[in-house]
């Protein structure tokens, strides 16, 4: 008898050994195999600079369907017991673009009418003067439909790790949905014993400075943004800002009460230092707001144009984890190359910059 409970114990504490949990702080071997697992999810994936290998330590569970503006997703287990949701970033077709294009902000609560039987209310922050990017928000709100069952699952059967990963427009949805889920366990909608750790990588901005505070307030040590220095993507949507993005309190009050005192001349003065980024607002707002939302109603015929937040002030979110370039770099990915606008974006520099990569001690 004592035998067999002796047998039983060491299957217990091997079981729970190997059963490793997450753990906050940027790994590198985790961020690799991340890569891994992204660039399986296009299917084509070639290099002529040492090609991104297959995942060596997670298993493919699932693939969604393709929805929304052309979004899907990947399921992974990895050998410490964690569950992967990959994103995949941009394919090449106009409905998938439309995802980078409808690039006007709205408020980081409300809802949106996307169907006539789809309504998605959301809460991405409780700061009212946060702001998303409309186009990924779309893409969060069928993935994440579609997600939430596949999380309930993971938890029945004892998952309660969850990687979030997307390269590219991949990351750009993932930082949205990292809070969107937040919200939801706050609310006891997710239970608050799941933990979520994301990697958004070569991902473009998704929000204002007052979506980036509280999402790096609530991700400290488990988000991360990796940035190749020489792409272009993480430094778009561009951003414009007014002096309304300003909290409240702050030197344009009292200035722009004073120069109302002030002759003619002065007043012009300060309208034309004021006015160029309201005009850019106003544009950015018709052209990657109105205009494109008619675009996108070719494919979703139901959805109905939201109310846009009045600005464009875009900045890079989450914890930054940059990649050092060297002379052998430039050599494999050579700019008088033929490789056109995502030389140094696509999956392959990433993987060869993060196989070298070294962070300084602490």
């Amino acid at each position: 008898m004592t035998r067999y409970f002796v047998f039983f114990l060491m299957l217990f504490f091997l079981s729970f050994a190997n059963a490793q949990h997450l753990k906050p702080g940027f790994d590198i071997a985790e961020y690799q195999e991340m890569l891994r697992i992204n660039a399986g999810i296009y299917k084509t994936v070639d290099s002529t600079s040492g090609a991104v290998s297959k995942p060596m330590h997670a298993t493919f569970q699932y693939r969604s369907p393709e929805m929304g503006l052309n979004n899907l997703y990947e399921l992974w287990n990895t050998d410490g017991g964690a569950a992967v949701f990959c994103i995949r970033g941009s394919v090449d077709n106009n409905l998938s673009w439309l995802a980078n294009l409808y690039a006007a902000m709205v408020p980081a609560s409300g809802k949106l009418d996307i169907d006539t039987d789809f309504v998605f209310n959301y809460k991405l922050s409780n700061d009212s003067n946060a702001a998303v990017h409309v186009g990924y928000l779309i893409s969060t709100a069928f993935i994440s439909r579609d997600m939430l069952s596949k999380i309930d699952s993971l938890y029945q059967s004892g998952t309660k790790d969850i990687l979030i990963v997307g390269h590219s427009q991949g990351g750009g949805i993932g930082y949205l949905l990292t809070a969107y889920f937040y919200q939801l366990q706050d609310a006891g909608r997710l239970p608050r014993d799941i933990r979520f750790k994301t990697y958004c990588s070569a991902a473009p901005k998704p929000g204002n400075l007052y979506f980036a505070y509280e999402y790096e307030n609530r991700s400290f040590g488990w988000a991360y943004q990796v940035v190749n220095p020489m792409d272009w993507v993480p430094q778009v949507p561009f951003t414009v800002q007014k002096h309304l993005d300003l909290p409240g309190r702050n030197p344009t009050v009292p200035i722009a009460s004073t120069i109302k005192k002030q002759g003619l001349k002065k007043r012009i003065a300060f309208k034309m230092l004021k006015n160029p980024s309201e005009k850019a607002v106003v544009n950015y707002q018709k052209i990657l707001g109105k205009e494109v939302s008619k675009m996108v109603r070719k494919y979703l015929p139901n959805f109905k144009e939201p109310k846009y937040f009045p600005s464009n002030d875009y900045v890079r979110t989450g914890t930054q984890i940059i990649l050092s370039l060297d002379e052998e770099y430039f050599k494999l990915f050579n700019e008088r190359s033929d490789d056109g606008m995502m030389l140094h974006h696509s999956i392959e520099p990433y993987y060869y910059l993060a196989m070298r990569l070294k962070l300084p001690s602490p």
